[in-house]
């Protein structure tokens, strides 16, 4: 295990910041590195909402797999940005689909392509529990992700399931993420699900677009952001839960929810969950 965790940082970019690892550290995590911290300084002065928008991003997922679980899901898929190191122990998402006493055997399989996240689960979660494996993966070779030993092995796919598409921002063809739904409707389970993250500028005042824009170009290149109807035609013919795509405080807020609620669309981000297929 450890060598494999060591295999993954020889590819270690800490020149530019990553998406999974500004997440990480607007949350407290350690799995960043300075050009992932000030990436997070540049967007607070413009914004002042990084911190609170990945806390909120991460309510959202929290919410969606305890949601997913209690239905009686108990095999999760967590397409990139699933493990940050800032959330403590007992409130992975492993850990959450597993709160129910009857899904305490709950599967959770995490796919990332950041080496440094990849290596800090491989290294952290895997050795103390034989429910949770770290698979390298992008979504943008989404085919390779459906072949892989690990996924086609560690979860039953003769039962539900529920994939987390949280990297939709490393998505920029929209026909690309079409096809990604597509092959996931064609190829899980009936009464599977997904659950989407998806970025978008909708709510950012007009006066600042310039600025947000330059910043995503100097920190994220290639950073794929969607308007509402953008997304809409994403999850076109799908059967989107109550309360269909929303902003990330808004999807079935509970007593917790309090980042970005007074201001949902200050997290920057759309949700939506779908039956599949």
């Amino acid at each position: 295990m450890r060598q494999r965790a060591i295999r993954n940082l020889a590819n270690l970019d800490t020149a530019h910041a990553r998406v999974t690892r500004i997440l990480d550290a607007a949350t407290g995590g350690k799995n960043n590195f300075r050009a992932d911290r000030d990436a997070v300084h540049r967007y607070d002065v413009s914004a002042a909402v990084t911190t609170a928008a990945a806390r909120a991003i991460q309510g959202y997922l929290s919410r969606a797999v305890r949601h997913l679980a209690m239905v009686g899901i108990d095999q999760f898929l967590v397409v990139g940005s699933g493990v940050p190191s800032g959330l403590p122990q007992g409130r992975q998402l492993h850990d959450i689909a597993r709160e129910k006493p009857s899904e305490s055997c709950a599967r959770v399989v995490y796919i990332e392509s950041d080496p440094m996240v990849l290596a800090n689960a491989q290294a952290t979660i895997e050795p103390i529990t034989d429910l949770v494996r770290v698979v390298e993966g992008d979504v943008r070779e989404f085919d390779e992700i459906l072949d892989d030993r690990i996924v086609r092995t560690f979860v039953d796919w003769n039962k539900p399931m529920a994939w987390l598409l949280v990297s939709t921002h490393s998505l920029s063809d929209d026909e690309q993420a079409r096809h990604i739904i597509k092959r996931l409707r064609q190829s899980v389970p009936v009464g599977s699900y997904l659950a989407l993250l998806q970025t978008t500028f909708d709510g950012i005042p007009a006066e600042l677009l310039p600025a947000i824009n330059d910043l995503l170009a100097m920190t994220l290149p290639g950073h794929a952001v969607r308007a509402r109807e953008e997304v809409e035609a994403l999850l076109d013919g799908l059967d989107l839960l109550e309360p269909g795509l929303v902003w990330v405080p808004q999807w079935r807020p509970d007593r917790d929810t309090t980042d970005c609620a007074d201001q949902p669309s200050a997290s920057g981000n759309y949700a939506a969950v779908a039956r599949l297929p």
